[in-house]
Formats: structure tokens, sequence, C-alpha cells
């Protein structure tokens, strides 16, 4: 292995003094972030590769090396379209082949459920601009002569996915990289990260320190061991992974697409003349690193044919041959996962200047090419090149890198790996890491919970619904039906509390948030405002609420999963000189919402406090007394009917929330979850990060430049960017689409809409709308907003074209009256 990958001269055997990039770990995710920083810096940026062992050591080699284009996310779809062109290209550039075999692949469905799932995928082909084409089990039986197809009920046929070498691969990659001047050490495993502040300053290995400006961990199983060396979590762990190989069998034809079983936990495909046969069970087996010795680079895993033998048995039903095939070796060897399946690409929550690309999910090798340019990008832009937030790495709670809960959630994630779909998927492994401060109450209400950030969230209650996941009507509609009603029709509790709080203090407070936030921040104490933070490309980095304490105070709520990440934005960006204090309070307050037109009365009989809230303008805010606690209320709603999110200190939330469920009783209050905020929110079109805005949007094409100064001679971050793009013209414009139908769609979110048959756009968030009694959807249409108010659009639900119109208003209240009725007290 290493006369295939001769290291660059290293003079002495030790590192050089300095660098200004360090890429730890060469496989073929680190090979392919070196290769991209070099190249992309045109060989004017030092980075130097360092390897523990020798390159593709660890999981690289005894990849699969399997490459399907098609994902969930048009962004990551994107990096894999790339990957396969890089992996052609590679060979031109390098003299070096990769291997590349673009073979096709076929994903069969053996029950109607899957079949929605694939023909789900395949609507978003067309878009993502990717050849696909349904086929019948007569189909797949030509392709496949030694295949059993008599339970296949469709199947979808991807021409132009493949597979690849990983080691040959590696090598034009290591080969193009020291062509741009970069430099690969091996057998330099480091011992230690120097940090100073937020920023790590050298690197320390078994051959010498290196000062550096910037640090990438591709480190494979050990990312989360080297990243701790910093203080940096890195949520992963490692799961067995196992592919049977035999030896030829008759009648095997090479170069056929690879047969995706995903009922049957299956990928399989010709191998040397015989089969391929690999697995993601149901059930993963975990390994700590700990576990394995510490020179592990080539090594196998022992086989466990005992684990391997349910999927040995679907193996034989695909594969009839497969029965008499001789074994060649049950392979089995360790790959890293993360909590979501997702993997980690972007910097890290605690250090500015350490990136992340690892826990690669078994998708390292398809995925490599893709993001090893887009983490070069971001590292060398200061900016991520399109929307990542799905893969960044502070999407995760610190709890959620506790390895006694990664060992506990990693397996489910392995067997998660060809799950169908379906909306609503909550995990069931590694819960109750962090309860909300009304966990109790809520338990007693027969609250079903969903996790987000660790902490358990009310979906909906009621003791007897039916969660099961699926395709069609849910078994939890009627329960939030009932939950949207009493919200509209009277009052609702919801808890908000998992959104994230973040204080900014100091003199300087009002100077600092004025740069960062796109809309006015100096506005009097009192004062709620609605802004965004946004890139220098104007893109949002997050929306938020701000509510200003004083003159030189505000508490920041942002989205639930964005904490960490906008955390580390307005780190990153405050001057030295500036005096500011940033911290995270989100343990520190619940949030109630109270929602519904006798909101107002329900506070008033709460307390004699809640009078001075008579008057209250809508985006403003009060503070009181509620038996004694001090509350703080904002005339603020995200689902569209008025009502006040109270702020209490978390020790205080029960006699709070107890006190408003008593004085509501005789207005038939009741709790509501997350469903039923979801579905009023799409209904009042309010937009959530992650989902409708994106760092690929800008507030011009989203209708919310209302939003900003631009109107005022004050300069912010990503400014001349809108200023450009609004004069520009956006091109795509957010809608709502209300579905013609009274329930049997049931679009979820990533649907193409099409107008006049031709696909311009997808939809960005989806629920059923219980208040207009139809599917309502929002997402981005191109075209100009004249033309496009009051279109007739179709929406592709796994190929079925559901007819709606599109309009720029909300579905529910269009004029907004609702939301800022009930201010005033009813009369005694």
């Amino acid at each position: 292995m290493a006369d295939r990958f001769p290291s660059a001269p290293s003079g002495n055997g030790k590192v050089p003094s300095d660098a200004d990039i360090v890429v730890i770990g060469g496989g073929v995710t680190g090979c392919s972030a070196a290769y991209h920083l070099a190249k992309l810096s045109g060989g004017r940026k030092r980075v130097v590769l360092l390897e523990r062992d020798k390159l593709t050591s660890g999981t690289t080699w005894h990849s699969a090396a399997q490459v399907r284009q098609l994902r969930s996310s048009e962004n990551l779809t994107r990096l894999i379209q790339y990957s396969t062109e890089l992996y052609t290209a590679l060979e031109t550039e390098t003299g070096q082949s990769t291997g590349w075999l673009q073979t096709g692949s076929i994903s069969i469905a053996t029950n109607p459920d899957r079949l929605t799932h694939i023909r789900r995928q395949a609507t978003l082909s067309e878009a993502f601009g990717i050849p696909v084409q349904e086929i019948t089990a007569r189909d797949v039986k030509d392709v496949w002569p030694l295949a059993n197809v008599s339970d296949v009920i469709g199947a979808i046929y991807s021409p132009s996915d493949g597979r690849v070498s990983p080691s040959d691969l590696c090598a034009a990659l290591a080969k193009g990289f020291r062509a741009f001047g970069g430099q690969i050490y091996e057998d330099a495993p480091v011992t230690g990260l120097k940090r100073v502040g937020r920023r790590v300053t050298s690197v320390e290995t078994g051959i010498g320190p290196i000062r550096c400006d910037m640090v990438v961990l591709t480190g494979g199983l050990w990312s989360a061991a080297i990243g701790s060396l910093a203080g940096v979590r890195v949520p992963i762990y490692a799961c067995e992974h196992f592919y049977l190989l035999t030896k030829p069998i008759d009648g095997i034809v090479t170069h056929r697409p690879t047969l995706s079983d995903h009922d049957g936990h299956l990928y399989i495909r010709d191998e040397g003349g015989g089969l391929l046969v690999g697995c993601f069970e149901p059930k993963g087996k975990p390994i700590d690193i700990s576990e394995l010795p510490a020179n592990f680079a080539f090594g196998l895993l022992n086989e466990d044919w005992d684990h391997f033998e349910p999927m040995m048995h679907s193996g034989i039903h695909r594969i009839p041959a497969l029965e008499r095939a001789e074994v060649r070796m049950l392979l089995n060897g360790p790959e890293s996962f993360t909590p979501d399946g997702a993997f980690l690409l972007g910097p890290s929550a605690e250090v500015d200047n350490l990136f992340l690309l690892c826990g690669m999910n078994s998708v390292g090798v398809a995925t490599g090419g893709g993001a090893g340019k887009a983490l070069a990008q971001w590292v060398l832009d200061g900016e991520a090149p399109m929307d990542l937030t799905g893969v960044d790495p502070r999407r995760f709670a610190s709890v959620e890198s506790d390895i006694a809960f990664l060992r506990e959630r990693t397996p489910e994630v392995l067997g998660a790996h060809y799950a169908v779909s379906f909306p609503g998927h909550e995990w069931q492994s590694g819960r109750s890491l962090r309860c909300l401060p009304l966990h109790k109450y809520h338990v007693d209400d027969a609250a079903q919970f969903g996790q987000r950030f660790g902490w358990e969230r009310p979906l909906v209650f009621g003791a007897n619904i039916d969660m099961k996941l699926t395709y069609g009507r849910a078994g939890w509609r009627e329960a939030v039906a009932g939950e949207v009603q009493a919200a509209h029709s009277r009052a609702a509790l919801f808890d908000q509390s998992t959104f994230g709080k973040i204080r900014v203090a100091g003199p300087d407070a009002e100077a600092f948030l004025q740069r960062l936030c796109a809309n006015d921040m100096a506005r009097k104490p009192g004062r709620v405002i609605y802004t965004a933070l946004l890139d220098n490309r104007a893109g949002f980095q997050s929306d938020l609420t701000a509510q200003r304490l004083g003159l030189d105070d505000y508490v920041l709520y942002v989205n639930t999963n964005s904490v960490l990440r906008d955390l580390a934005w307005l780190l990153s960006h405050r001057r030295a000189q500036e005096r500011v204090e940033i911290s995270d309070v989100t343990a520190d307050f619940a949030v109630i919402g109270l929602m519904g037109p006798a909101a107002a009365q329900v506070l008033k009989d709460a307390c004699e406090g809640a009078e001075l809230l008579r008057a209250l303008p809508y985006f403003s805010h009060r503070t009181f007394e509620l038996n004694g606690v001090e509350v703080r209320a904002a005339r603020v709603s995200y689902v569209g009917e008025p009502g006040w999110e109270l702020t209490v200190p978390a020790g205080e939330a029960g006699p709070v929330y107890q006190a408003l469920r008593t004085a509501g009783r005789t207005v038939g209050i009741r709790p509501a979850g997350l469903l039923a905020q979801t579905s009023m929110r799409i209904e009042k079109g309010f937009l959530s990060f992650g989902h409708d805005i994106t760092p690929d949007d800008t507030p011009v094409e989203a209708g919310l430049t209302q939003a900003t100064k631009l109107e005022q001679k004050i300069d912010f971050v990503g400014r001349a960017a809108l200023v450009r793009r609004r004069t520009e013209g956006a091109g795509r414009h957010m809608m709502t689409v209300v579905l013609d139908t009274d329930g049997d769609a049931n679009p979820i979110g990533g649907e193409p809409m099409r107008i006049n048959g031709i696909i311009q756009g997808r939809v960005t968030s989806a629920a059923f709308g219980f208040r207009v009694g139809r599917p309502v959807c929002l997402g981005y249409l191109k075209g100009e907003l004249s033309e496009l108010e009051g279109s007739k659009v179709e929406v592709d639900v796994a190929g079925r074209r559901c007819p709606g119109r599109a309009m720029r208003a909300p579905a529910f209240d269009p004029e907004g009256i609702r939301l800022r009725s009930g201010s005033t007290f009813a009369a005694a």
C-alpha cells in the first residue's frame, strides 16, 4: 500500500513547521478535501495532509464504493453528481484510473409503501437533472436473469449511477493534490491540538508540530478522539458493516446495474464473476474504537454469520443461485454513523477554524468528491457554497455526543439506512436526553413526543392516538384537528421552550446587532423585532425574533436546531473592541404560547397583573407578575391567532402553566403540540429556517424585504448583495399553493411543482390546513410575481399531479386581521 501512495519528500522526516491548512485523515474525504483545497486556491495555500497510517486505511479501503446520485435534497444530490463527474475527469487530469464504472442502479419495490417511496424519489429526478425510468418486474428480470422477481411490484432504473475503486480513487486524488503543491505525511498520527480561545493554533504529531491557520478533520473512525484534543465534540460512533463476496457463479453478467432490494435490506452487484451482497440490517452492531487494536489500519472485524444469517436468507430469496454459491468471504469492517444518518460537513461548534468532514454513514465514497469540494470552498471563501444546514455539525446538541447515547442510537441509524422515508419519522432509541420544564405536565396529558435538538417535545396530545407512519391519512389527524380548533375558536397552550435563546448584552449590543441583523435593531426597549441574519451573498443564515429588554440588553429567540450555529455566527463576528457579551440562555427559560381568541380572557382570569397587557401593541413585550412569578409577555404568534408568547424562568414554569390551565377551564383551553403548530404556521405562510428559507434564499424571493432596513442608510452584513438582488429581480418567489382536494392527497415537502406541465419549483413545507380545509404547500416558483399570482399549479405527489392555485398571500387570514385582534381584554 505504501508503494502505491509514495509520500512527498519530507526532509529530515519531520513535518513542516507551519502551513496554511492541515488536513487530518487520508481516506477518501481527506484526499478529496486536500485536493480541492490545493486546486481551488491555485496552489497558493500551503496544504498538508496527515495520515496516521497509510492512505485509505480505516474504512475507505474496504468500501463497497456504490455511487447512487438521487437524494432527498437537491444540494446533497448535487454533491454526488459532482462526484461522478470528478471520478471520470480525474483519470484525464492525473493519468491515474479511478476505476469508475457507470453501471446504473435499479431500486425495486415489493410493497405499496416502498413503491410510493421510490416514485417520490423518481419525481425529483427531473428537477435535479438525473435520468430515471420506472420499469416493470419483467424488465428487472431481463437485466438480472438470476433474480427472483415474483414479489416485485415496481422498480426505478437510474442509468447514471455507478461504482468506483476506492483505492484507485484516493491514488488519483493524492496525485492531483501533489501536482498543486500539496504535501502528504503518512505514519503521522495527531497527538495534540493546541487551542487558544476559539482557534486551533497548531497541530501536534509524532514527527513534530505544525503551526496553522485552519484545520480540517477528516479522521473517519478516529474523528471524535481527535476532535476531543481541542475540546470539540464530534457525534459519531462506529457500527460493523457486512458484505458477502462469492466465488464465480454461472450466469452472472458483468457490469450490470446494482440491484437495490431495500425491503430486504440489501444491495447486490456482480463482483469478480460472482456476487457482492451487502446489507444494512434492521439493527446494526455497534463497536467502540477502543475495542479495535491500536494499530488497526487495513484489518477487518471477525465474521459474524449468526448476525448475517437473516440477510443471507433475504439474499437467497432475491438471488436463488446464492444458496449454491461458494463463499469467498464475509467482509466485516467498521464504519462511522451520526445520530440522524446525515454526515458532518462544516465548522465545529466550539472552534471557529476547525472544520469537520466525517461520520459519512456509508456514503463517503459516493459523496466524497462533492463534499470535499464544498468543504474546500467553505474554508477558502469563509461561507458555504450552498445550503448545507442539513449536514452542519452544529445541528446537534452537546448531549448528542455522549458515548452511551451514541452507542444506543447508532444501530438504529444503520438499520434506517434503507427505510422508507415516511413523514413524521422519530428515532426510538436514545430518548429523554433533555426534558422541558413542563415535561411532567405533558406526560400527564398523554403527549406523544418527538425529539428536537435532544429535547422531548410534544407532537400531539392523546392517549390512544395511532402514530403509525404512513404516506396516507395519518392516525393523529383528528387529534391535531382538535388542537387547531381550540387555538382557532377558544385558547390553546403551546410549549415553545425548545426555541434557542441567546442573550446579547453590553454597551455595544445595539451597534453589534445593527451590523449583523438585516432589520433595524435600534427600536426602543419593549419592542419585539423580527429579523434575519444574512451572509455576504444576502442568503439567510438564520431568522429570529429579538426582544429588546433594555438599552444594552437583548434576547434573541432562534430556531431550536440553530442555537449553536447562531451562537457561533455571533461570536465569530464580534470584533475585539466591541463590548458585548453573548451567551446561550436556552435552558434558563421556558416559553409558553398562549394562543386563541380567548387568550386575553385567560390571562385576565389568571392574574390581576395581566391588566398591564391591555393596550400592548403587536410586536411589543411587557413584564408582569403572575402569582408572584415574573413573566415577560410578547405580542407575537407563530400560528396566526391572537395571543402571547410568555417567557418565564424555567424553575417557575410549572406554576405559571397550571395557573393558565386553571384560568382557561371556563373557555375550554387545551394543550397543543408541534403538529398543530406546524399546520397553522404553514396556513399562515410563516416561513421556517431550514425548510422555507435557507442560505440559498434571500429576503427578496422570500418576500421579506419589509423586515429589513434597506430603505435606511444603515449598513449591515449582506446589504450590498441584497440591493443587487432586488435590482436584478429574484426570478423566483415564495408562494402559497392551496390544493383543490380536501385531503386525499398528502404532500409532505420536496414535491416538484409544475406550471403548464413544466417543473417551476419544489414544495418547501406542506401540511393539511384545518382552518381552510385543504392541503397547503409553501414553495418557490420561477417566474414574475404578477404572472404567478393565481396561476394553476400541479404538485407532483409520488407521480400523481394534484392541481391547486398559487398565491402570494397566506392561505389563512391573508389580511392579517385575526392576528392583530384580541389585544384588549373582554369586558368584566
